[in-house]
């Protein structure tokens, strides 16, 4: 039996699939090319090796800032950020883009911006996540997912073929058309059509705005032998595998209804069982880097925290930064320093006076400390603090300070001194 503590077995990830061919050919009943589609940190714990299993409150997100988030970790200049926030703004609930080019330009209002700019602008947008934001319409935002999805998808280039060049016949559901046009025959194109089934038509809907009641953590984080391991936890990671008798069940060459119905229920099974497979791969994946850059984090606290941007893990682990935003979003990993949701190890970067930079969750953690420190009767200003920082080689305007204390929900010195 295998322990499930070891911790040799922190990359496994626990998904079985049993008696399912690699390969089912599929029919499906033509109904709709889509169906209805809908598709923070805890109390510390003790001791470096204890695993106390905590959750919190975490207050949702809406699509905007979650695509805010995005931007702000992503480099653009001044007028490119301002086209950016004008596209956000023009996204509908369901992550289409509702405003025209000309009209986003105008909103801008700068005589320097050409609409060619803007529309360079739109295609970084168009690679946040969630994959498919930011279309103008539903043939673009399916290239956009599957442009996006690896090499590693059978069917990814005839799927995109079928998109870009003979949208008409896939609206129409012409499968003579597709299968002459594409030169597939009939389970081949089965295939192709299934995986464009399993693309969002409406990526927005994604992101959804509330708050879950309770949090159950992706990973856990805890030192071992004087090595920080990362471990998925199983109960978020189920093992999975096809029933053998239900598999058993299908005949290859029987076309009844029920057996088609079968197959394909078979085939919507091992698609679901690959996703997982990488899914939880690419989770522990982009949890291990975040533990790698952030060591420090772990080892002496937020002010040790890193600079960290979606494009440094997407770089080490060669994949897309809307996929690293896609695995940091609600996504939680339980630490001997609390339970955090993995979006809060990145933050930008602050230059230092010797050439360095500093994360603004650390620079965040250093004015909280000031602040703690302050005399009652004599509270630190917004000024003084970014004197105090600035001696510390730490360059910040006032306004940086009192942008990182308000987000903290710390009132300015002339409250805190009436509180005190």
């Amino acid at each position: 039996k295998k322990n499930d503590n070891d911790p040799n077995n922190e990359r496994e990830i626990s998904i079985e699939s049993e008696s399912m061919p690699d390969e089912l050919p599929v029919d499906t009943v033509w109904d709709d090319i889509y169906d209805s589609v809908t598709p923070v940190s805890s109390a510390p714990v003790g001791g470096d090796d204890g695993h106390d299993f905590l959750s919190q409150q975490s207050s949702g997100e809406s699509l905007q800032d979650h695509l805010v988030w995005q931007m702000q970790l992503t480099p653009f200049s001044p007028g490119d950020q301002a086209i950016a926030e004008a596209i956000i703004d023009s996204i509908d609930e369901d992550g289409y883009l509702k405003a025209s080019l000309e009209d986003i330009l105008a909103s801008v209002d700068d005589p320097e911006i050409e609409l060619d700019e803007v529309e360079a602008v739109l295609h970084r947008v168009q690679a946040f996540d969630p994959a498919g934001v930011a279309a103008r319409d539903l043939r673009e935002c399916l290239l956009i997912q599957l442009r996006q999805l690896s090499d590693e998808f059978e069917w990814r280039d005839a799927a995109l073929n079928l998109v870009d060049e003979h949208f008409d016949a896939l609206a129409q559901q012409d499968e003579m058309q597709m299968r002459r046009r594409l030169k597939l025959d009939s389970d081949e194109l089965m295939a192709v059509i299934g995986l464009i089934r399993s693309l969002n038509p409406r990526p927005g809907t994604s992101v959804a705005q509330q708050a879950p009641s309770y949090i159950e953590p992706d990973v856990f984080v805890y030192k071992h032998r004087n090595q920080w391991r990362v471990e998925l936890n199983a109960d978020a990671a189920p093992r999975l595998r096809v029933n053998a008798e239900y598999a058993g069940m299908i005949r290859r060459a029987d076309n009844s209804a029920d057996n088609v119905t079968m197959k394909n229920h078979l085939q919507e099974a091992r698609w679901f069982i690959k996703s997982l497979q990488s899914r939880n791969d690419t989770l522990l994946r982009v949890a291990s880097q975040i533990v790698d850059f952030q060591r420090n984090f772990f080892e002496y606290g937020e002010e040790a925290m890193k600079p960290l941007v979606l494009r440094d893990v997407a770089e080490v682990l060669e994949m897309h930064e809307s996929t690293i935003s896609r695995v940091t979003t609600q996504k939680y990993m339980h630490t001997p320093r609390g339970t955090f949701e993995f979006k809060y190890f990145f933050s930008s970067h602050v230059n230092t006076a010797s050439g360095g930079e500093a994360s603004a969750t650390a620079i965040r953690a250093l004015i909280k400390k000031l602040i703690g420190a302050e005399k009652p009767n004599k509270p630190l200003s917004d000024n003084k603090i970014a004197a105090i920082l600035a001696d510390q080689g730490i360059n910040v305007a006032r306004r940086t300070v009192a942008k990182y204390r308000e987000s903290m929900a710390i009132p300015p010195s002339n409250e805190r001194k009436r509180l005190a």
